[in-house]
């Protein structure tokens, strides 16, 4: 879809670029959770495993914080994760009252599997496009990344 200078301001349903991009990473987001292991776990579990396995234990607020939903929300997912064996719960050393959640070895499998498959399926399809198309994708993704840091 090519958009115009003006499409910045104004496209055809009145949302302009940003509902352009809103839809289109929506779209992009959608074919992720297609692309998930069969049988894995649901999308939001599997964030909340990514990143215990990534930036290691979190507390149910960092991580409620950081996926911006309640505590009662993420204690859901959390729950699905350590009733699975993905995830375990145990105390802080440094603060007895804090309760940290981390992968367990499974879960830390179960991560890097749906991580490996999403990312091979969208290199391939960056790998189709031409080396210009890809420059101007790497380029986005900064900008992106500064909006969404913003």
């Amino acid at each position: 879809m090519e958009l115009s200078a003006n499409s910045a301001t104004v496209g055809p349903d009145g949302a302009g670029l940003g509902g352009e991009l809103r839809s289109t990473v929506a779209r992009l987001f959608r074919r992720f959770r297609a692309e998930r292991p069969e049988g894995a776990l649901g999308d939001t579990a599997l964030e909340v495993l990514s990143r215990l396995q990534k930036h290691g234990p979190q507390t149910l607020t960092e991580l409620s914080e950081h996926d911006r939903v309640s505590p009662a929300s993420m204690s859901q997912s959390v729950d699905r994760l350590t009733s699975a064996g993905y995830a375990v719960r145990a105390r802080d050393m440094h603060d007895r009252r804090k309760v940290l959640f981390s992968a367990t070895p499974d879960g830390v499998e179960l991560a890097r599997t749906a991580r490996a498959q999403r990312n091979s399926w969208l290199n391939a399809r960056l790998n189709a496009l031409s080396a210009e198309d890809r420059r101007t994708i790497a380029r986005a993704c900064t900008l992106l990344g500064d909006i969404a840091d913003s």
